[in-house]
């Protein structure tokens, strides 16, 4: 009887310490229930010719596991992000290697350091821009801010990776806010010199301009929509990928063939995430 009541005891303590863990979740820093235990989902290989933009959008309410997951969910070689704060874009970093099994190189473009936006210390704060994660290892590096920002500083980032199993420039761009068309169309002139240099480029980002407006006539004199159907025209109905029902973000190629892309709305960002398969080959 003794045996059996010690027994039932220990089955009674291991049931209270599972519904502690469903309850209060893990406790071991990398995510994992306990120090050196596997992801949670088991590791799968990234999409090596699949590229994605996203402007997870800042500041919201949104988890970072949450976002994390969704870009897990289509596993794309290269993620370019706008609106980003690195300590954000670090957690869904390593939630996406711990939770997932995806493990991302990380290169930052960021321009503004802003309390209001990134957190820290008043006078440590976030750094704010963008952010290119990347499954290969990124050289060549470069973070230009725009000579005018408009109502917030805002500028382009440019790595060199692989994409499709060739190496690429890949760019990654936030342009200023709606409304600022004159200066977009200056900070897309300044976009433009520098992808007019290479044959072969990647342009992820948010562009704030749908496809016909002027602004954006620099950028498409030198690249085409993952879209062929979406073009510069305003007969032309491009899918849109904001809340508002507008297309504002992109990804332009030059010198790579379009495969297949899907715009998938969110519920963690008032934009959708836009996806491409392409060949660099």
């Amino acid at each position: 009887m003794v045996l059996d009541m010690r027994a039932g005891g220990r089955l009674l303590a291991g049931a209270v310490l599972a519904v502690c863990v469903v309850l209060i979740g893990p406790s071991a820093p990398n995510g994992a229930l306990f120090a050196g235990a596997e992801p949670a989902v088991a590791a799968r290989d990234v999409v090596p010719n699949r590229v994605m933009t996203w402007n997870i959008c800042n500041p919201c309410e949104a988890s970072d596991v949450d976002k994390a997951a969704e870009i897990a969910a289509y596993a794309p070689a290269v993620i370019g992000l706008q609106e980003a704060c690195v300590r954000d874009v670090e957690r869904i970093r390593e939630y996406l290697e711990n939770l997932h099994g995806l493990v991302y190189h990380v290169e930052y473009g960021s321009v503004l350091r802003k309390w209001g936006r990134c957190g820290g210390a008043p006078w440590s704060p976030g750094a704010f821009g963008q952010a290119i994660l990347s499954a290969a290892p990124m050289t060549d590096r470069v973070a230009v801010e725009y000579p005018d920002g408009g109502s917030e500083d805002r500028g382009y980032m440019a790595v060199t990776t692989t994409v499709d199993g060739r190496p690429v420039r890949v760019f990654n761009t936030h342009l200023a806010q709606r409304r600022q068309e004159t200066v977009r169309a200056e900070q897309t002139h300044v976009l433009a010199r520098a992808v007019a240099r290479y044959d072969r480029a990647i342009l992820l980002g948010d562009f704030n301009a749908v496809p016909d407006a002027p602004e954006l006539s620099g950028i498409w004199a030198l690249a085409t929509d993952v879209d062929p159907q979406c073009r510069p025209s305003p007969t032309v109905s491009c899918r849109p990928t904001t809340d508002w029902q507008s297309k504002f973000d992109y990804v332009f190629l030059r010198g790579v063939v379009p495969l297949r892309h899907r715009v998938h709305p969110t519920a963690y960002s008032d934009h959708d995430l836009l996806h491409a398969d392409v060949d660099v080959t």
